[in-house]
Order: structure tokens, then C-alpha cells, then sequence
């Protein structure tokens, strides 16, 4: 409807054009929104107060001059004028209830579109290191990230969802010399853990297997562990201490049998990010490997296109990416004077890599410690050449859990956490998936566990599923009483009171609804649409009886009912929330 709104405007501008009553050449920019109250129309349009200065008219006289030239239609029942010059459109009540007719026949295809045309974009979210299991605050991302990915698929655009496998940074060498640590203990070696070190109890496991795997083939005796390396905290430094650690280790076990405390490290933890992020309903299209960017050359491949494009010089032995060139606050090295390349070379390289795949948008979803990195990135793709508006980075706060009203701590090194995988046993995977993206992501969260616990209507997800619930609990009455749940041939005419009204209305917002959440990257407004369409059914389900002895007002009322359902279910399973039948 709204696109054929602003058709009917852009017709009517043409025509006063033609007609010289205003300037031919104005730049013409037609927006048309959702009234937002009943008595204003159905939709409004603010294009006669945009057109009023470079058109030299009120902007009242130019909507009356407007609406004057509107091509009338069978869909719009009347245009009114309010205000400064607001245009309000009021849909003919027969148009309005022929949505109800589409939901019917597409199904769970209704909301659907080509607004992507096929465009190719990824979506590359979570990317937590590989040291630990999935926390509460990575599943904000996660959820974010899938739901984001369910509705650019839905509206036409074609996504590729990526894990990018941070495995060959400073954090998994910590990790993997935690675990050779925890190994030594149960060889019967007594050290002093370090302080910098990962402690979770999935260390030890790690440790236990590799132990129980190999017996003593990585043992070494704590003195030649320990030979020369620095204090700890607190009287030391503790990053030193651990640098020297992992020195130590390379250096004793040797460059083979490092890689197989590293690998298994590497791999159990990947499999458990993997396992949990499937269960909680996040699958990705491709996990790429950083290790990779270099094992193929594309690192130094990225850097010699930025000496190329003369966007490289060298300084006191290291290599620098003239940046500020493009808008950074500072220069930034790319390989270090000892030789060795820097992680945000990396992060150029994989982000060449990620254009040379063909995308046309590429969708980062950052933590919003991230901030500050986003201008060096954007300038490394403008030195390679790229457009760096194609890159869009989209920041999620952390998540704070609560319980009881009180906020639990968490720390991922001391291994003082709750993982993402006792969350959805706790609560749920429906509440836990809907309640991380109720809100804007760059908005900070605190994840009320009471509340996702709770099985009444103060929880949100359990008051939208109930709706959908209670719709089912119609259909099975129907069934019970031998009554046929009508297909789309009711006549809906029958539909003429306020909560009906207003129920069609909100199902003919649906298809815009999607299309803003997935343009304007932002999921919570499919939330909020669905909770106010949950309102609005229990709202008409308390004041009216569906089953009644009238068929042809049964029957409407049961296909209005049967549509809400519909679209609860296809908003629903956008979020990964699913749509009970019975609660």
C-alpha cells in the first residue's frame, strides 16, 4: 500500500509539473509513513512540507494542490489535509481486508520480497576467540546476527553468514600454554598458575584429554618451564610473565609437539562454539580460518597492494599504512621491525579477501569495544581501492545478566562466566533468542532472568506465544464442533469493529515492517511490531467470541484469527522463536 501511495503522489507532483504549477526540476524525495493514530488515516506523507521552500508555496496550500491532483482509486477510500500540511490517506475498508486473503493463500511465504534483487551480502557475526566457551554477552551478537541474516534473505538479498576463527593470535597461544600448564599439574609437576592465564574448568578438560590422550609426551620439569621467566602480578608484570611462558613453551616441547597442545586446545574449543551456536539455533554458511590469510599469502599479498597504491612507508624498521591519508587518527603498522605482520594486517587482508569473494555488502557485527577500530579498517579498504561504505559495521552492546535484581560478574580469563549454553537451559531458546534482540543492539541490554523465567504475560515471549497459542485453541474447538476453519473465500466484510479494524490494518504493516528491520538493520522493530499485534488479538480475543452462531461472522472472525497466526509465525521463526500450540 504505501508504494502505491507514493505512486499516487509522484503522479500528482507530475501532473502540477506539466501543468507549471510547480517547478519542474525540484529534487523529489516521497515518503510515505504508517499513521500512527486510527483517526489521522492509515498512512501520511510529509512531502508537501519537504516541496514547500524550493516550490515557493505554504506548505498547506501546496498538500490542498496535492491532493487536487491525485489520481483517484478503488484502494483509497478519502485524503484528508491535516496540520501544517500533513496529506493522510485513508485504505478503503475492502482493501484493507483483502490482506487477509493473501496471508491465507502465500502462507509462510507472506512478507516476503525482492527488495534485495539477489544482492550479495555477508553477515560475519560472534567471531570470538576460540578460547573459551560462548558466553551470555556473545549471545547477543549471535542472536542479533541470525536474525539480522533470517530477514535480508527474506526480503530478496542473497547472504553468506561467516565465523571468522580468530586461531592464530596472542589469546590462543595463552590458551594453549594454559592447557600445557594444567597438563604438567596432572603429570604431578606443582606450579604457580599464571595469573594471566585462562582458569575455567574447560582447561582442565582440555588438559585431561590431552593427558589421558599422550600420557607424559609433553611432560617437562616445572624448573626448565620456568627458567628465566619474569614475575608475576603482583609484584612482576604479568603480561611479561606469561610472553615468557608461552617462549618457554615453544622452545621446550618444540614447534610439532606445540601445534598438538595447540591444535586440541584450538579444536575442542571450536567444536564447543560450534555444537552450542547450533543449538541455539545459529548456523553459518562458512568458519574461515585467520591462520589462513597467512598460510595463502593473502597478508602479504594485502600489503603489497597497499605499496602499490603507495599507501606503505617505512619507519625506525617496520612497515606503516599511511592511514591518516583516509581519515584514521594515527598511522598504523602492518609488520613490526622484528618481521612479523601485525593483526590488523590481517584484518586487511581478510577483508580483501572478503570483496575478492564478490560481495557487494559486507555486514560486520562488532562488540562495542570495536568503536575505535572501524575508521582503520574503512580506510585500509579505500587504499586497496574498494568502497568502504560497502562495509558496514553494526556494534551490540554487552549484555548484563541479572538475577534477583542483583547484576552477576563475569570474567572469560578467570573462567567466573555463565556460557551461553546454561543460559538457553535456564530460560530457553525461545526466550533467551527474543529477548537479546528486543532492543536496539547499540543500546545497552540487562538480560532480567526472573522475568525470562517467568511462565505469565509479564514475560514478552511467553504473552506473544500465548496469542499464537490461543488462535490454535480455536482451530481445535472448530475441529472439536465439526466446524471447517475457512479458507479465504469468507466474507470479510463481516469484520467491522474497532479491534478488527485495527488487527487487519496491523497485518497489512507486516511486509513494510520486515523490509525497515532489514534496511535499517535493526531486528527490534519486528519485535515490537509482533508484541503490539499480540495486544491487539488478546485485546479483541477478550471482548468478542469467535465461535458464534452467525457462520458468516464465524467465519470471518476465524479467517482474521487464522491470518494473525500466520504472521505471528513467519515473525516468530525470522527471530528463531518458535510458534507453540499449546501453552
Amino acid at each position: 500500500m504505501k508504494q502505491i501511495i507514493n505512486d499516487l503522489i509522484a503522479q500528482a507532483l507530475l501532473e502540477l509539473a506539466q501543468a507549471s504549477r510547480i517547478p519542474a526540476d525540484l529534487s523529489i524525495n516521497i515518503q510515505v509513513t504508517p499513521a500512527r493514530d486510527a483517526s489521522q488515516g492509515d498512512y501520511a506523507s510529509n512531502i508537501a512540507l519537504m516541496l514547500a521552500k524550493p516550490a515557493a508555496m505554504a506548505p498547506r496550500a501546496l498538500a490542498e494542490l496535492i491532493v487536487d491532483a491525485l489520481p483517484a482509486v478503488e484502494a483509497i477510500e478519502k485524503v484528508e489535509v491535516a496540520g501544517p500540511g500533513f496529506i493522510n490517506f485513508f485504505v478503503a475498508s475492502s482493501t484493507s481486508n483483502s490482506v487477509i486473503r493473501r496471508i491465507l493463500e502465500q502462507g509462510e511465504d507472506f512478507g516476503r520480497s525482492e527488495l534485495g534483487q539477489g544482492s550479495k551480502v555477508q553477515v560475519e557475526f560472534v567471531s570470538a576467540n576460540p578460547t573459551g566457551p560462548l558466553h551470555v554477552g556473545h549471545g547477543r551478537g549471535a542472536a542479533f546476527g541470525a536474525t539480522l541474516a533470517n530477514l535480508l534473505s527474506f526480503v530478496g538479498f542473497d547472504v553468506q553468514k561467516e565465523y571468522y576463527v580468530n586461531d592464530a593470535g596472542r589469546q590462543m597461544h595463552i590458551l594453549g600454554t594454559s592447557v600445557w600448564l594444567r597438563y604438567l599439574e596432572l603429570c604431578g609437576e606443582t606450579i604457580d598458575f599464571p595469573s594471566n592465564g585462562y582458569q575455567g574448568d574447560y582447561v582442565w578438560d582440555i588438559a585431561a584429554t590431552l593427558h589421558r590422550e599422550n600420557a607424559g609426551r609433553f611432560h617437562r620439569p616445572v624448573a626448565q618451564v620456568m627458567a628465566d621467566v619474569s614475575a608475576d602480578a603482583p609484584a612482576g608484570d604479568k603480561e611479561k610473565h606469561i610472553d615468557d611462558l608461552i617462549a618457554n613453551a615453544h622452545g621446550l616441547l618444540g614447534e610439532d609437539e606445540y601445534s598438538v597442545v595447540f591444535d586440541l586446545a584450538l579444536v575442542t574449543l571450536t567444536e564447543v562454539i560450534r555444537v552450542d551456536l547450533q543449538n541455539f539455533g545459529v548456523e553459518f554458511d562458512r568458519w574461515f580460518s585467520e591462520r589462513s590469510l597467512s598460510d595463502e599469502g593473502l597478508i602479504e599479498q594485502a600489503i603489497r597492494r597497499l605499496q602499490d597504491n603507495g599507501h606503505v612507508y617505512e619507519q625506525d624498521g617496520a612497515l606503516w599504512f599511511r592511514s591518516t591519508n583516509f581519515g584514521d587518527e594515527k598511522d598504523r603498522v602492518v609488520r613490526r621491525d622484528n618481521g612479523q605482520t601485525t593483526y590488523f594486517a590481517s584484518d586487511i587482508a581478510y577483508h580483501m579477501n572478503k570483496f575478492d569473494r564478490g560481495f557487494d555488502t559486507v555486514i560486520n557485527i562488532w562488540g562495542a569495544d570495536h568503536h575505535g577500530y572501524i575508521p582503520r579498517v574503512k580506510a585500509s579498504l579505500s587504499a586497496l581501492g574498494y568502497v568502504a561504505d560497502n562495509l558496514e559495521v553494526q556494534l551490540v552492546q554487552f549484555a548484563n545478566l541479572f538475577e534477583n535484581g542483583v547484576k552477576m560478574s563475569m570474567s572469560t580469563r578467570s573462567g567466573e562466566f555463565v556460557t551461553l549454553r546454561q543460559l538457553r537451559e535456564d530460560v530457553g531458546q525461545d526466550a533467551a533468542r527474543f529477548f537479546y534482540v528486543m532492543r536496539k543492539a547499540e543500546q545497552h541490554m540487562d538480560f532480567d532472568l526472573d522475568l525470562a523465567r517467568e511462565q505469565s504475560n509479564e514475560n514478552p515471549v511467553y504473552y506473544l506465544q500465548y496469542a499464537h497459542a490461543r488462535i490454535c485453541s480455536v482451530g481445535r474447538q472448530c475441529i472439536d464442533r465439526g466446524i471447517a476453519v475457512p479458507a479465504a473465500d469468507a466474507n470479510l466484510a463481516r469484520l467491522d469493529n474497532s479491534h478488527e479494524q485495527a488487527l487487519v490494518k496491523q497485518l497489512g504493516q507486516f511486509h513494510e515492517r520486515v523490509e525497515s528491520a532489514a534496511i535499517r538493520r535493526e531486528p527490534h522493530l519486528v519485535v515490537n511490531y509482533l508484541r503490539d499485534l499480540a495486544h491487539q488479538f488478546h485485546s479483541w480475543y477478550n471482548a468478542h467470541h469467535f465461535i458464534v452462531d452467525d457462520s458468516e461472522l464465524r467465519d470471518a472472525r476465524l479467517a482474521l484469527a487464522s491470518a494473525i497466526g500466520q504472521v505471528m509465525r513467519n515473525g516468530l521463526k525470522l527471530m528463531g522463536v518458535s510458534a507453540p500450540e499449546k501453552m
